[in-house]
């Protein structure tokens, strides 16, 4: 089976990456999408991160109605901070008879460079790279392993709620309602 792997903290989930997830699985070869819950990008901050598991019970709420969407909490096992490449290579001895491909935005290519042993990655893994709003080209674009897929532009972000959240601002329109009433029952972010 094919495996769209979509790792992100997740912080919250929202609308945008169930599009992205969708797409993947109808318009991009790909059998089903799993959402890598990870416990700190090495990229970012811990600030305003909620605890592991209350993302992940927001992913868990969201897809929930998708046979075709999973999550996995595989990073949550891993040495912190998390990288993409350990991820991958245990995904790969834990389940052998999956081939995994790596979904992420275009501005995430653009940096792609600096990720740990990102030539292994690119041996390991296909890219399934969708268009990010202001993404610079980089020097991947036109590599091999990496497929760029005309996913629609989505400018939602965790960061846009997060802050309307703690403004006051009804946010329910851009998350998933299982996800919104579980984040709202636990008052996060306010």
């Amino acid at each position: 089976m094919k495996i769209g792997l979509y790792f992100g903290t997740y912080n919250p989930i929202h609308i945008g990456h169930l599009a992205i997830a969708g797409y993947m699985v109808e318009y991009a070869d790909v059998d089903q999408v799993w959402f890598v819950v990870s416990p700190q990008n090495p990229f970012k901050s811990r600030t305003n991160l909620l605890e592991d598991y209350h993302r992940l019970e927001m992913v868990n709420r969201a897809i929930e109605p998708y046979d075709k969407l999973r999550s996995s909490d595989i990073e949550f096992k891993l040495q912190k901070p998390s990288y993409t490449v350990h991820t991958l290579v245990a995904l790969q001895e834990k389940y052998p008879q999956h081939a995994f491909q790596l979904i992420m935005g275009e501005d995430n290519l653009s940096h792609f460079h600096k990720w740990r042993n990102h030539e292994e990655i690119l041996k390991m893994a296909q890219l399934l790279v969708y268009p990010r709003p202001g993404a610079e080209t980089g020097p991947f674009h036109d590599h091999e392993s990496v497929k760029m897929v005309q996913a629609p532009l989505m400018q939602i972000s965790s960061t846009m709620i997060r802050k309307g959240v703690k403004e006051g601002v009804d946010t329910r329109y851009f998350m998933p309602k299982p996800a919104w009433d579980f984040m709202d029952e636990m008052n996060f972010y306010r």
